[in-house]
C-alpha cells in the first residue's frame, strides 16, 4: 500500500476494526476512511454501494461484523447467519464494482470442523461438521471466504482471506451477553472482588481448549500480510499455543485478586473442545506476534477497571445465576 492509499476500515469501532486503525495511525497513513453504522448500515446494498462510489478507497480491510461468545450464537443464530452474509455480499460485491485494488476479508477460526485434528490446518476447512454453538456465525464466515476466492477466481478481485484464533484487547465487549470468553472472564472476576463474593460460577467443565491472541498483534499481521501475501488461498493467524478455559479462569482470577471458590456449570455448553491453529505459514513469512497472554491479560484488567472509573462499565449486580455472596 502507497502512503497516499485510500484504506476504508469497515468495523472500526469494534476490537479488530479500531486495532487496525491504531495500527495504520502509527505507520503514518493520512487517508483512513471510516463509516458509522448510522451513517451507512452495511446490511442495505444501496447504502453500501453509494459509499463505495463516493469514497473510491484503494484498499479494505473487512473487520466488519456481527459477533459474540456462545450465549449470543446460541440464542440469536439466525441474526449471526443473515446480519453476516448481508454484510459480506455488500462490501465484497462493491469491492470489485468500485475497483479495488486488494480486499482483506477477516475469518474466524470457529470455521474449522468441530472436531478438527490439532493443531488446525488450513486444507482442513469443510472436513467435517461445525460446532453447533457458533453454526450460525461460522456458516457465514465460510461463505464470506468463499465469495471473496470466487470474485477472484472469476473477476480477479485481488484479495486475501486471514483466520484469527480467539482475540481480546483493547476495545472488547464487556457485555455478559456480547463478550468473549477473556473479557467475560475479566469482567466476572472483577467484579467479584469488588462485591466481596465466595463464588464464580462459569459454563462449562473448564476444560475446552482455546488460543489467544491480542488484537494488535493481529493488526500488525493484517498489515503484515497486506504487503507480503497475495494468494486468496486462507491463511492462519495465532500463537500456535493453547490454554484450557480452566487455566486461563484461574490465571485471570489470580490476576484480579479473586480468592473464591470458581465452580464450573457442567449443564451448560463448553463449545467446540480444542481450537489451536497451525501457523507455519505465517511464520514462514516472517510475521510472530509479540504480546504475551499475562502481559495482554494485565491489559484487560486495566482496561475494565478505567471503564468503570469512567461510568463507561458498572459492576454486576448480585445474580444468583452467576455469584453467591460472600458471608
Amino acid at each position: 500500500m502507497k502512503m497516499n492509499s485510500r484504506i476504508y476500515i469497515a468495523g472500526h469501532k469494534g476490537m479488530v476494526g479500531s486495532a487496525i486503525v491504531r495500527a495504520l495511525t502509527a505507520q503514518g497513513y493520512p487517508n483512513i476512511i471510516t463509516v458509522s453504522k448510522k451513517e451507512v448500515d452495511l446490511r442495505i446494498s444501496q447504502q453500501v454501494e453509494q459509499f463505495f462510489k463516493s469514497e473510491q478507497p484503494d484498499y479494505v480491510f473487512f473487520a466488519a461484523a456481527k459477533v459474540g461468545g456462545i450465549y449470543a450464537n446460541l440464542t440469536y443464530p439466525a441474526d449471526f447467519l443473515y446480519d453476516n452474509l448481508m454484510i459480506q455480499n455488500n462490501i465484497i460485491r462493491c469491492s470489485y464494482e468500485n475497483g479495488v485494488k486488494k480486499l482483506l476479508f477477516l475469518g474466524s477460526s470457529c470455521i474449522y470442523p468441530r472436531d478438527c485434528p490439532q493443531p488446525m490446518k488450513e486444507e482442513y476447512l469443510l472436513t467435517g461438521p461445525l460446532e453447533p454453538t457458533n453454526e450460525g456465525y461460522a456458516l457465514a464466515k465460510i461463505a464470506g471466504l468463499k465469495l471473496t476466492q470466487f470474485y477472484h477466481q472469476q473477476y480477479g478481485l485481488k484479495s486475501i482471506c486471514p483466520m484469527p484464533c480467539n482475540l481480546y484487547g483493547t476495545n472488547d465487549s464487556f457485555d455478559p451477553q456480547k463478550s468473549h470468553v477473556l473479557s467475560a472472564l475479566v469482567k466476572k472476576f472483577v467484579d467479584a472482588v469488588k462485591l466481596d463474593l465466595a463464588k464464580v460460577v462459569l459454563w462449562g467443565s473448564g476444560a475446552a481448549r482455546r488460543e489467544f491472541m491480542h488484537v494488535d498483534d493481529l493488526a500488525n499481521a493484517l498489515l503484515f500480510l497486506m504487503e507480503c501475501y497475495d494468494s486468496p488461498t486462507i491463511i492462519n493467524v495465532g500463537w500456535g499455543m493453547d490454554v484450557s478455559i480452566k487455566e486461563l479462569a484461574n490465571l485471570i482470577a489470580k490476576k484480579a485478586g479473586y480468592k473464591g471458590e470458581i465452580h464450573w456449570d457442567l449443564n451448560m455448553p463448553d463449545g467446540m473442545p480444542r481450537k489451536c491453529l497451525d501457523i507455519s505459514t505465517i511464520h514462514s513469512l516472517g510475521f510472530k506476534p509479540k504480546i504475551s497472554l499475562e502481559e495482554g491479560i494485565d491489559q484487560v484488567i486495566n482496561e475494565y477497571y478505567a471503564h468503570c472509573e469512567n461510568g463507561e462499565e458498572k459492576y454486576d449486580p448480585i445474580d444468583e445465576k452467576y455469584f453467591s455472596k460472600r458471608i
